[in-house]
């Protein structure tokens, strides 16, 4: 994950005049126009939060990764339609949606709808996705081994430790043969939930960011693949991937997210349109070194996906 972040201009108050002595009727006078100067401060420093100097709409979007290739290409779509985009970079993913509830920003993009549903439904929110971006793979690396099958019973496969990579990466290793899960598994599966007598591997649960470094003393490990290619992991070794493609891939769609009463907010959704301009998706895909599948589903259907994790998130509380 990248560092830094980007912030508006804040407007800049007129020095204070000295005071003077006045009539009774002169400091009536003087403080109804004190009022009338207040509000209209009032007004347009709040004119000077939502605009930028070129009267542009400006739009803080919330992220992990602000120094991505496509932020600059995007940005520069944006202001070509009267958008001035900002982007405010969080260090982890637990920040960037009580921002986006508190009304720190406008918008986030680093999460996929099962992240978002559990947040929703942990913090009582209401935050909703209101486009979809990508789905990218979640892939299962070797320093010992090159293929699936080399992978010897009794061996030990790292996997991370949060509750939405964990059950997904659980879900990857039953597909790619090595665990059974008790009932087949869902997207809120752990550890607890392998079936040890009929699986040919233990899984060991460790933070996300070392998945990586165990890869050296476990068999293998499920990377997320941001981790993958900031560690210069070659996606095309991995020895198994889900299917972005694939309906089971739904909850791991990512998406723009904006507070409920900002969804229908028509610069948010042009935001949305600009991200999908080809010199931007063509940037996100070459990011990924080809691995992240563009995702294009109506507003509605992605709330509709929501809506199902966020009650199989409480059926589970």
């Amino acid at each position: 994950m990248s560092t830094g972040s980007d912030t508006p201009d804040q407007p800049s108050l007129p020095p204070r005049l000295p005071d003077r002595r006045q009539s009774r009727r002169g400091l009536l006078v003087g403080a109804a126009v004190s009022a009338v100067a207040v509000v209209v401060a009032a007004t347009l420093l709040i004119v000077n939060l939502t605009k930028s100097g070129d009267d542009k709409a400006v739009v803080r979007v919330g992220t992990t990764e602000a120094s991505a290739d496509y932020w600059p290409i995007l940005k520069n779509l944006a202001s070509q339609n009267g958008i001035d985009l900002q982007t405010v970079n969080f260090g982890d993913y637990t920040q960037a949606n009580p921002a986006l509830a508190q009304g720190q920003i406008d918008l986030n993009l680093f999460q996929h709808l099962l992240f978002l549903a559990n947040y929703n439904v942990s913090a009582g929110q209401t935050l909703t996705p209101i486009g979809s971006t990508v789905v990218v793979p979640l892939g299962l690396y070797s320093n010992r081994y090159t293929a699936l099958d080399q992978i010897p019973a009794g061996g030990q496969v790292a996997i991370p430790n949060d509750p939405t990579n964990q059950a997904r990466a659980l879900l990857v290793l039953q597909q790619a043969g090595l665990i059974s899960l008790t009932g087949g598994g869902t997207v809120l599966s752990t550890p607890a939930d392998v079936d040890t007598a009929a699986s040919k591997v233990t899984v060991v649960p460790v933070d996300a960011q070392q998945t990586v470094t165990s890869l050296s003393s476990v068999d293998a490990a499920v990377v997320n693949n941001n981790f993958a290619l900031d560690a210069k992991l070659d996606p095309s070794k991995a020895l198994y991937n889900d299917d972005p493609s694939k309906p089971a891939a739904e909850p791991y769609i990512n998406a723009f997210v904006a507070r409920d009463a900002d969804k229908a907010n028509p610069t948010y959704l042009k935001l949305v349109e600009l991200y999908h301009d080809p010199s931007v998706t063509d940037a996100v895909v070459k990011a990924s070194q080809g691995t992240a599948v563009i995702v294009d589903r109506p507003e509605a259907d992605l709330q509709t996906i929501l809506g199902q994790l966020q009650d199989t998130v409480r059926s589970a509380q």
